[in-house]
């Protein structure tokens, strides 16, 4: 088949790669001079599994939207729906709540739909980007034209995995009240993989996307409290207590993300809590859930920052690791930032350092330190502390070692 995508960021680039990769023909545009020099270079600029490899031998190409448009017969569209930084979770929780910022997606649909009109011809458009409940019906379909057949399809990919998670998903989520537009996207799907494909409405396809997302979140601020209890409980152990709770199938549903830690980060999780807490105070919800979960994920590292300061015992303090999950160099929602931000708010001035993101020659050297591991990059495992120094491994996965007091956060 014939694909477009519009917008070819960190989310389309590589979906639309892992589309090319199973025998599509896929075009796009996208405004960013990055992602032509991307495309002309066939160098990414950020970590993302398999899909260098992909790159070097795509032929996807960058064309206007009107062309895009004329040669598409689904047309994926994958414009930003951002938040401010206030709102991705490396600060504190703001007492403000917003929506995301649909500019970008109004503007970018707007065009689409000129030219799809302009066009003569019907084209199925499948929406990704990430939106809150009542949105496309509020903000997206009153500027499409009768052309736009609107279908919302929000991928459940993680950075970092994108390519592998399109590629095979637990399911496809598919919005959309046009049955024939459902229909030939699920025989376009049928040629990536065999996954359920789930049609709905595009308002529970909304809810759904977000809330997926905040379950995740619940999963991981639950696993943490948790952490915390064993650490302040003789005798008890957060992996052993956790590993039970693991093999309850039916009713804790898996294993995934239980397992306590840091907090969830990235572009999705943190600020779709707090978009959620935007609606839940908008609808008068009796109780703000999503609040809740964003302020235990900022309270538990309020208390990190407590054993950070408790076990320093006059040292620097070193953070090990700045990108929101491990080996990825993205930062986006990262909750080590959110852990410096509140050691600075202390007035501690913590150094901190990535082996994906900074020189090896700007780690400090020749003196005791007090290390935290704030992302369970593999690096850590066996990595050459200072004699002297103190690590506080709240993942429990370092090496023990001579002449290096090892902390193992809920053990």
């Amino acid at each position: 088949m014939n694909i477009g995508f519009v917008g070819l960021g960190k989310l389309g680039l590589p979906t639309a790669l892992a589309v090319e990769s199973r025998g599509h023909r896929v075009v796009g545009c996208d405004p960013a001079e990055s992602v032509r020099r991307t495309l002309r270079d066939r160098r990414l600029p950020y970590r993302e599994a398999g899909a260098q490899e992909l790159l070097e031998r795509s032929r996807i190409e960058l064309l206007p939207l009107r062309e895009v448009v004329n040669s598409s017969e689904l047309v994926f569209v994958t414009i930003q729906t951002p938040h401010e930084e206030r709102f991705e979770g490396v600060t504190r929780l703001p007492q403000e709540r917003r929506d995301f910022d649909y500019s970008f997606l109004r503007a970018g649909m707007s065009e689409l739909s000129g030219e799809i009109e302009r066009c003569g011809s019907d084209r199925t458009v499948v929406l990704v980007s990430t939106v809150l409940p009542g949105t496309l019906r509020r903000e997206i379909q009153p500027l499409l034209g009768g052309r736009s057949r609107l279908c919302y399809n929000p991928f459940f990919v993680a950075m970092g995995t994108a390519v592998a998670d399109f590629l095979a998903p637990e399911f496809v989520l598919f919005g959309c009240s046009d049955q024939s537009a459902a229909d030939a996207a699920e025989r376009f799907y049928r040629t990536i993989h065999g996954a359920p494909f789930y049609r709905t409405t595009m308002e529970n396809a909304e809810l759904i996307k977000v809330v997926y997302n905040t379950f995740i979140s619940t999963k991981i601020a639950f696993a943490n409290t948790v952490m915390e209890l064993c650490h302040r409980l003789p005798g008890t152990d957060v992996d052993a207590v956790l590993g039970a709770l693991r093999l309850g199938r039916d009713r804790i549903v898996s294993g995934k993300y239980l397992g306590g830690g840091m907090g969830d980060g990235g572009g999705c999780h943190p600020r779709d809590n707090i978009a959620l807490s935007h609606l839940s105070r908008r609808l008068g919800a009796s109780f703000d859930w999503f609040e809740a979960v964003m302020l235990q994920r900022e309270k538990s590292t309020e208390w990190l920052a407590d054993l950070v300061a408790r076990h320093a015992a006059g040292r620097e303090v070193c953070i090990l690791g700045r990108s929101f999950k491990a080996e990825s160099n993205l930062l986006i929602g990262s909750p080590a930032l959110l852990l410096e931000n509140i050691l600075e708010e202390r007035g501690r001035r913590p150094f901190s350092w990535d082996p994906y993101l900074d020189d090896p020659a700007a780690l400090p050297r020749g003196r005791p330190l007090c290390y935290f591991i704030a992302t369970r990059h593999p690096d850590f495992r066996d990595f050459p502390f200072e004699r002297g120094s103190v690590v506080l491994d709240p993942w429990r996965y370092v090496a023990v070692r001579d002449g290096v007091e090892l902390i193992r956060i809920g053990a």
